[in-house]
């Protein structure tokens, strides 16, 4: 599992940067082809809304690459943040192999 210190770059920097900003379209124009609301593209745009697999799916679809992309994205996100918060780090340290806690 590679995990970095940096933050990595979410999904909708991505999707605004990469995608909208070089193809000249909108988030409008992005939930028109993607067959969903104005406000879920800018929910993922903004950070608000993760990636589901459906979003995946339809992400995959219309800019002509893979789920895989889009949901591993996301879950380097989502790792870094967990592994990031220091509550929900804590409650990670916590956890103990099987083996050790019924030893």
């Amino acid at each position: 599992m590679l995990i970095t210190k940096r933050q990595p770059v979410s999904v909708g920097e991505i999707i605004k940067e990469e995608y909208l900003a070089q193809m000249q379209i909108t988030q409008e124009q992005l939930a028109t082809a993607m067959g969903v609301s104005r406000k879920t593209v800018n929910e993922i745009c903004n950070g608000r809304r993760t990636i589901t697999v459906d979003s995946a799916l339809l992400l995959a679809k219309v800019f002509e690459n893979t789920p895989d992309f889009w949901l591993n994205m996301q879950r380097r996100s989502d790792l870094w943040a967990a592994l990031n918060t220091p509550k929900r780090k804590a409650r990670i340290d916590r956890a103990r192999p099987v083996r050790e806690a019924f030893a």
